[in-house]
């Protein structure tokens, strides 16, 4: 198992950056209680309706938002783990996500990609989901794997199964991967079992880890409402990343997005929490900045790279471990 450096602890040798102040962080979560409290989330699915109603938040039948109260939210705060050990299919790339550890994956999703051998823009294979894998395995700073290209040239209906088998067979590291649905997160499961040996192994092996993507704003549809429940059923770790854009999908100022931003992570988190509390859940962030010219996400800016060092500040805030988009 690997321990990775330390980044952002307050030592004498070291640097540290801070957007925030301790009271702004506290107003960035006072201003998301009143956002899940008053504005509320849209909610696609009616199970994920009927958690949360149980918990005691409010559901509007007739459009689908759910109110949620705000010691239902700190409450799935307090019980998700503030430590998750992300399994490889190799013991020794074991990697433990906690406070103050910083380690690196690759960014995903390409959906072109230059071909190794006749320089061509193409449509990505499930061969270059594999050789992907295979790239990240042989990176030694590279911690974990997340699917870099998606397989186009099989059935987009199992797609998710096709591009698992690509990169499990591939990579002794952990990965990531979106996992489409319920069902398709099931067979997922079901595969990562069959090679720690068995879904009970896989509790305490688990080697694949959920991605799901909030719609902004404001917005846990059917996709990834099922996909966090299967994730916390299935014990292992969902990345609940929101992709909020700047001067789009979100207010154009920092805090105003960053509010935004946290409402729907929390909002994905809470969900996780009350369908099993104690659920390894990671706060996830590829929000950014929209380009006012081309109307387009401007990864890599240094709007990006101020947004990421917040969020990584607003988990530490919540003591969970984080997942930001760098350049």
């Amino acid at each position: 198992m690997k321990r990775n450096l330390f980044a952002g602890k307050r030592r004498s040798d070291g640097v540290r950056f801070e957007v925030f102040t301790g009271d702004e962080l506290t107003d960035i979560h006072l201003g998301t209680m009143e956002v899940l409290e008053r504005t509320g989330v849209y909610v696609e699915d009616e199970e994920a309706r009927e958690v949360f109603a149980a918990a005691g938040a409010e559901v509007d039948a007739s459009n689908g938002v759910v109110r949620i109260p705000p010691h239902v939210v700190e409450q799935a705060i307090r019980t998700a783990p503030s430590k998750v050990v992300l399994a490889g299919r190799n013991p020794s790339n074991d990697i433990v996500l906690e406070a103050g550890r910083v380690g690196f994956t690759n960014f995903g999703e390409g959906v072109l990609i230059v071909d190794p051998a006749s320089g061509e823009l193409r449509v990505p294979t499930k061969q270059d989901v594999a050789d992907t894998a295979k790239v990240v395995d042989y990176l030694p700073n590279v911690d974990v794997y997340e699917r870099a290209v998606a397989a186009h040239d099989v059935s987009q209906a199992s797609a998710p199964l096709h591009q698992a088998e690509a990169w499990m067979t591939n990579t002794s590291k952990h990965g990531f991967m979106g996992s489409g649905n319920a069902y398709l997160s099931g067979k997922l499961l079901d595969m990562a079992g069959a090679i720690v040996g068995g879904r009970e192994k896989l509790r305490t092996r688990p080697i694949i880890s959920f991605i799901t993507c909030p719609v902004s704003p404001l917005k846990l549809v059917r996709d990834t409402c099922e996909i966090i429940m299967a994730a916390a059923r299935g014990h292992v770790a969902v990345n609940i990343l929101s992709m909020a854009m700047a001067g789009g999908s979100s207010p154009v100022t920092l805090a105003g997005t960053l509010v935004t931003h946290n409402a729907e992570v929390l909002a994905g988190l809470t969900l996780n929490q009350l369908t099993r509390p104690g659920a390894a859940v990671i706060y996830g962030s590829s929000t950014t900045a929209m380009d006012l010219r081309l109307a387009s996400a401007s990864v890599g800016s240094p709007e990006c790279a101020l947004i990421s060092a917040a969020v990584a500040q607003i988990a530490r805030f919540y003591l969970l471990p984080s997942w930001v988009a760098g350049a």
